[in-house]
């Protein structure tokens, strides 16, 4: 069973940090693309990040220059680092992935799995 899974949400201060993780489970041969999403309730949900197997990076302006994804392969895992945090950066943050999978013998492409979302809460 490949599945994603999220961590590192929580409740900070205007101006902190968070790290989130999302770490990619399963016979995983590679991550081909991992964004990162958020939402908030009554809206659509935002494109906040991505990137790609061979390390580009993407950025909605309103994260750039705050927000940074970075992964580690060895650990099939993706990192969202929040700086600089905003009351408006208060959502709950999906993780979203394009896998590869190696079982018995046979590559699989699995598209736009998503993990179960983590909350970040920005409060004073």
């Amino acid at each position: 069973q490949v599945q994603l899974v999220e961590s590192g949400g929580g409740l900070v201060q205007p101006g902190g940090s968070l790290r989130l993780s999302c770490a990619a489970s399963g016979r995983i041969v590679r991550i081909d693309v991992m964004n990162w999403y958020r939402q908030v309730p009554g809206k659509e949900r935002e494109l906040v990040a991505t990137i790609a197997s061979a390390g580009s990076t993407n950025y909605a302006d309103s994260v750039k220059g705050r927000f940074t994804i970075s992964s580690d392969n060895a650990k099939n895992t993706v990192y969202l680092q929040l700086n600089s945090l905003k009351l408006e950066d208060t959502a709950v943050y999906y993780c979203n992935a394009d896998l590869t999978t190696y079982s018995a013998g046979i590559f699989t492409q699995i598209r736009d799995l998503w993990g179960q979302g983590t909350q970040v809460t920005v409060s004073s």
